[in-house]
């Protein structure tokens, strides 16, 4: 008896033991008991009753991303093209993603997929090659709206890769390297025009520049001519009024020493002489030297 009872303690340890469930940080578990809806386990420690509740699924909360294959789609004018795309989703509700719909991932594929055909079909190829924003945006708004039933909450689609036919590919190629070459032409030709104005510019400153330069050379050889001129001529000036100034001086001291008859007709015959250096001049000699003695003492009188 005492060996049945611990076996039977043991045997209930062991399924207590065995019904004990963690739900892990970012996870969910739905439980049904007798086959019908339960309970959602948040984290912590759970213990579900043996052999009544079952534990259907632990669900992760956490962001996810599924990578779909290309899918083909025909654009507004025909071209066929294959279009990867990427979604990023989160669960929202447990509940409803584990009844809400069967195998939710391939759900989720074939309505990105039928989605992505009714947009891009009415584009045309090259508003599908300049409309990524456009196209992810509106998949998204699509996508959120159809999964709410199922508690999965679409944060994001992106289009991964866009690859048209191989011929359309060449196509683009060629158009993009018709392109980047008269890009190339032009950006050279601005280069070359930008250049010449600025050598232009760089003349016309310097011609501007010699003319000022000149004009200021002339107005400074004009002032240092006049200024020569000036001083020139206060020179003379000075010179003049220094001579007259010493005459005068000389006749005063002349007149002041009272000179004799005999010298002042010495002195008249010196001033004849310094007359008769100039070729212009003509002198008359008076015959009377009585007469130059006279004139001397008529000038003596004048300076007087």
């Amino acid at each position: 008896m005492p060996y049945i009872i611990l076996v039977l303690v043991i045997v209930v340890i062991i399924v207590i033991i065995t019904n004990i469930r963690i739900i892990p940080q970012a996870h969910s578990a739905i439980i049904e008991r007798l086959g019908v809806y339960s309970a959602t386990w948040d984290v912590g420690l759970h213990v579900k009753i043996p052999f009544i509740d079952k534990l259907v699924k632990i669900v992760i909360l956490k962001e996810q991303v599924v990578d779909f294959a290309p899918q083909p789609v025909i654009t507004k004018d025909n071209v066929t093209m294959q279009i990867d795309t990427v979604i990023f989703f989160q669960i929202s509700d447990p509940k409803l993603y584990v009844y809400g719909v069967e195998k939710p991932m391939m759900a989720i594929e074939n309505l990105t997929a039928t989605t992505l055909r009714n947009i891009i079909g009415d584009l045309e190829l090259d508003e599908t090659l300049t409309s990524r924003d456009t196209v992810n945006t509106q998949m998204r708004a699509i996508l959120d709206e159809a999964t709410d039933p199922w508690g999965i909450k679409i944060n994001r689609v992106e289009l991964k890769n866009i690859l048209p036919p191989r011929e359309i590919q060449d196509a683009m190629e060629k158009q993009m390297k018709a392109e980047r070459e008269r890009r190339e032409v032009i950006l050279r030709a601005e280069g070359e025009k930008s250049s010449a104005i600025l050598v232009a510019e760089g003349n016309k400153e310097a011609q501007i520049l010699q003319a000022e330069a000149e004009k200021r050379a002339a107005i400074l050889q004009a002032e240092a001519a006049k200024e020569a001129q000036i001083r020139k001529a206060e020179g003379e000036a000075e010179a003049i009024l220094k001579v007259q100034g010493a005459t005068a001086q000389g006749i005063r001291m002349i007149n002041e020493s009272n000179p004799s008859s005999a010298v002042l007709t010495i002195k008249g015959y010196e001033a004849l002489v310094q007359l008769g250096g100039s070729q212009a001049t003509k002198i008359v000699i008076p015959t009377d030297l009585q007469g130059v003695a006279g004139l001397a003492t008529s000038v003596k009188e004048l300076v007087k």
